[in-house]
């Protein structure tokens, strides 16, 4: 059985960060075939093109990460109806210097939680978009804007039951679009 090794990039650096409890319910909905690794964006410095020669380790050490994945899996919060900046630092570092992006051709899926009633769906299309003009494919549906509430998690950090279904089809949409030839 072949297995998919997906790079989870969280842009929420929060301890007790939703987006992080969505990302690893998430993998709990995964078949076992996929193997889910969070990728550390938090120790990343701020992107500087004047270091393209000379990338600190922790932009080593992300660019290997993506390059040795199967898919992408992005988790967002919403920061002032965008992504945050911390989550655009880790996507430039790794797409650099210019030709030689680590992202290029990694299927990858777009999800995140907000308390906000749309959840992030604006932070999700401004990362769309980046990602497009990276030539990262990306599941187009279903889309998922999670709302933050009072039984998205199960105590034990899984999905909960009004969302579990949802979240699934969402997991198996994902699943066949990585396994799918490209």
């Amino acid at each position: 059985m072949a297995q998919y090794k997906i790079a989870v990039v969280v842009g929420s650096l929060r301890k007790d960060s939703f987006n992080k409890k969505l990302a690893l319910a998430l993998a709990k909905l995964a078949p076992s075939d996929f193997l889910f690794e969070q990728v550390r964006i938090d120790d990343l410095p701020l992107y500087n093109q004047d270091d393209d020669g000379h990338p600190a380790e922790q932009v080593k050490r992300l660019k290997s990460h993506i390059l040795e994945s199967q898919g992408l899996l992005f988790v967002t919060p919403e920061y002032n109806r965008s992504m945050p900046g911390v989550l655009k630092n880790a996507i430039d570092h790794a797409s650099r210097p210019y030709g030689q992006s680590a992202w290029a051709g990694k299927p990858a899926g777009v999800i995140g939680i907000s308390v906000g009633a749309i959840g992030t769906a604006l932070a999700q299309q401004h990362l769309r978009n980046v990602l497009a003009y990276l030539d990262v494919p990306v599941l187009g549906q279903p889309e998922a804007f999670v709302q933050a509430k009072e039984g998205v998690f199960n105590a034990d950090g899984s999905a909960g039951d009004g969302i579990k279904k949802f979240l699934q089809g969402w997991m198996d949409a994902y699943v066949a679009f990585v396994k799918k030839p490209r």
